[in-house]
C-alpha cells in the first residue's frame, strides 16, 4: 500500500478503515521529515499502553527509586497513554501504580521473578498488596521466567495461583512471555485469566518492512494457543540506535516507521498493546548490547527523540 500522509485521521476516525493496512503502509521512501509529522500524529492520537522506563543515566535494577522521580516521568506519559506497565513492585516501582491512578492511567502491574527466593517473595507481597489496596487493573506473575529459565513451571504455577487467590476476583492474573512459550507451555496458558505476550519481530532479525507483518503472526499464535482467552501485547518496540540484529537494523527511521504502523494496525484491530518503551535506559547496553539503551520514544534525558 503507498504511504498517504492523510491516513493517519482516516484510521483514527473510520472504524473500517482501509483493509489494505493489513501488510503495514509502504514508508520505504518517506522523507524523514514527512517521517516525523506522522510519528508526531500517531503519537498526539494517543496509545493503549506504555511501558514504564525507570531509570535514570547511571541507575539500574536494586538501586531505590524516589516516588519524585516515577512522579515526573508518569506525567510526562500520561498525555499520550490510557494505560502504564511497571516490572516490578519493590526498589521505587510500587509508586507507578499508586502515581499512575492519580494521574488518570490504568495499570498492568508486574511481580519481577527470577532466581532469588527471598526477592521474589517481597515481589509478591507487594503485588498483592497494591492489588487489595485498588492500584491494580491487571496482575503480571513474571515476566520471561520461562524464557530465561530462573524458575521451574510449577514454581510459576505455584506464584500464579498464590496471586489468583489472594486478590480480588475481578482482577484478571496473567503471566508475561514470549509469543511461543504460551504455546509450549499449556499449563502456564491454562492457569493465566489473560494471554500477556511480548513480540520483538526486531530479536528474529526481520527486515523492517516485514515486521509489522511478521509481529501480526506472533500475535495470532499467542491467539490461537489462547484458546478464547484475551491476548494483550505487552512489549514491542524497535531502537533507534545500535548494531543491527541480522535482518534488523535500529535507525531513528526504522524506530518512527514501526512505530507508525504498529499504533495504527493496533488501533484498526483493537489490539490492546503496550509500547516498548518510554525512555532510553543506559543499564540495558550490558544485557541486550549497545542497542538496549535505545528503545524508549523519549530519550535518557527525557526529551522527545523524533
Amino acid at each position: 500500500m503507498s504511504f498517504r500522509t492523510d491516513y493517519i485521521l482516516y484510521a483514527k476516525n473510520n472504524e473500517n478503515a482501509n483493509s489494505e493496512f493489513s501488510s503495514g503502509l509502504s514508508l520505504t521512501d518517506t522523507s524523514p521529515e514527512v517521517l516525523s509529522v506522522v510519528f508526531s500524529q500517531c503519537l498526539q492520537s494517543g496509545m493503549n499502553g506504555l511501558c514504564f522506563s525507570m531509570y535514570e543515566e547511571g541507575q539500574k535494577p536494586g538501586d531505590q527509586i524516589s516516588e519524585e522521580q516515577v512522579r515526573r516521568r508518569l506525567k510526562i506519559m500520561a498525555p499520550y497513554t490510557k494505560w502504564v506497565r511497571s516490572f516490578s513492585c519493590t526498589e521505587g516501582n510500587e509508586f507507578v501504580p499508586k502515581i499512575a491512578r492519580e494521574l488518570g492511567m490504568k495499570t498492568l502491574v508486574g511481580a519481577w521473578l527470577g532466581d532469588d527466593a527471598e526477592k521474589n517473595e517481597k515481589e509478591m507481597e507487594a503485588l498483592i498488596q497494591l492489588a487489595n489496596e485498588g492500584y491494580v487493573d491487571i496482575a503480571a506473575v513474571g515476566n520471561e521466567v520461562m524464557y530465561r529459565k530462573d524458575l521451574t513451571e510449577d514454581n510459576l504455577l505455584a506464584f500464579i495461583q498464590k496471586v489468583r487467590k489472594e486478590i480480588p476476583a475481578h482482577i484478571p492474573v496473567g503471566y508475561v512471555d514470549a509469543y511461543y512459550e504460551f504455546t509450549i507451555k499449556p499449563r502456564i496458558t491454562e492457569a493465566c485469566d489473560v494471554i500477556l505476550t511480548n513480540c520483538y519481530p526486531y530479536w528474529e532479525g526481520t527486515k523492517q518492512e516485514y515486521s509489522l507483518a511478521h509481529m501480526k503472526s506472533m500475535y495470532h499464535q499467542a491467539m490461537l494457543a489462547a484458546n478464547g482467552k484475551k491476548v494483550i501485547i505487552t512489549e514491542t518496540g524497535w531502537p533507534s540506535h545500535g548494531e543491527s540484529f541480522k535482518d534488523s537494523h535500529p535507525s531513528v527511521a526504522n524506530a518512527m516507521k514501526y512505530f507508525i504502523n504498529s499504533q495504527l494496525w493496533s488501533k484498526q484491530e483493537n489490539i490492546e498493546m503496550f509500547y516498548f518503551a518510554s525512555f532510553d535506559e543506559s543499564w540495558k547496553v550490558g544485557p541486550e548490547g549497545d542497542v538496549g539503551a535505545h528503545w524508549g520514544i523519549w530519550d535518557k534525558n527525557e526529551r522527545l527523540k523524533f
